[in-house]
């Protein structure tokens, strides 16, 4: 069976552990015989920031560490046995920013990567030469090799009036503290979508969403010209997850990111917002998936509660199954 997932960081990454484990694999790393079954992970690239002189690529790494087994299970970010002797240092030189912190491991990352961009390979390339070493069981795809960056128009917490900052200085510097009067994914409407990401979601059996971030995770891949024309015209059944949980977040701060788009943080609404495939113009859902404790009715859309915390990898695994079973998709058995 072909699996195509669109995800974010930290959620979107342990949702993939469910998936793999939904289909018979290790939920780290690759099986010991080739599976029969494909999964394509379509990664938000929005996140992506220059630090000094580096690219960092938060998702497409998290997912990368997560399902290669070298995350920090603490935190759900970064590298297992991290020091940060680097950072300590910039620190002491007052070299800005210093509210973003690179560990001492993670900085290979970013090293290779930067080197491989300058020499003038595309992301997609560069991920997939990363993913040698991580083997994480799952084809690791930037939604677009082009430069998409997620701005946010915020007033400035000094007094100084207006003013737009990336997303990572809204959200890690600042703790998406300041009100958010818009959030752009700049660079978006002029992309090109992965070939291979499009490829992909036209030939999956299934097309989940996961419970990420609706609007800095995949609404900002939706941006993208190609992604929401492929979710529509597909083949297979698109099956998203509600990222939101008796009217709250489930993982880091997406109430505020709903609020600057004018989206209540129901399970309903944003249903409502990624809209019914056979209803509406735009939409992309034919199934939605909530949290036990909420309820949602969408015209053109089957919904179902199930429970969506994603505590261990068991309980998302049973999330995948779920979506699965609406999706009206059955994992074939696997001989031997």
């Amino acid at each position: 069976m072909k699996v195509a997932v669109l995800v974010g960081g930290v959620g979107g990454a342990q949702f993939l552990l469910g998936v793999k484990e939904a289909l018979g694999m290790p939920a780290i790393g690759e099986p010991e015989q080739e599976s029969p079954h494909e999964i394509s992970a379509v990664v938000n690239i929005a996140d992506d920031v220059w630090m000094h002189g580096l690219r960092v690529c938060p998702d497409l790494d998290t997912c990368m560490y997560t399902l290669g087994g070298g995350i920090d299970t603490a935190k759900g970010w970064g590298r297992e046995s991290e020091t940060w002797s680097v950072s300590e240092e910039l620190s002491a030189y007052g070299a800005e920013p210093n509210w973003f912190g690179l560990g001492d491991r993670d900085i290979a990352t970013h090293l290779v990567r930067t080197r491989m961009l300058r020499a003038g390979y595309p992301l997609s390339a560069i991920t997939e030469a990363l993913c040698d070493r991580w083997r994480p069981g799952v084809n690791l795809l930037p939604v677009t090799d082009d430069r998409v960056e997620t701005h946010v128009a915020i007033e400035d917490p000094r007094g100084a009036g207006p003013k737009a900052v990336h997303f990572q200085e809204w959200w890690v510097r600042h703790g998406a503290g300041p009100e958010a009067n818009a959030i752009v994914p700049v660079g978006a409407e002029e992309a090109t979508a992965l070939r291979e990401t499009l490829d992909a979601v036209s030939g999956a059996d299934i097309v989940l969403l996961a419970p990420s971030n609706p609007v800095v995770s995949i609404g900002t891949m939706l941006a993208v010209p190609g992604v929401r024309e492929a979710l529509r015209e597909t083949a297979a059944p698109v099956v998203g997850l509600s990222p939101i949980v008796g009217g709250r977040a489930v993982r880091g701060m997406a109430d505020a990111c709903l609020r600057a788009i004018g989206v209540d943080s129901t399970a309903q609404a944003v249903g409502q917002h990624y809209g019914s495939r056979s209803t509406s113009n735009e939409g992309v859902l034919d199934a939605w998936l909530v949290d036990s404790e909420d309820t949602a009715q969408i015209p053109g859309v089957a919904t179902r509660s199930v429970p969506l915390i994603m505590s261990d990898v068991s309980a998302s695994a049973e999330m995948a199954r779920a979506a699965f079973e609406i999706g009206g998709v059955t994992v074939p058995e696997v001989a031997g």
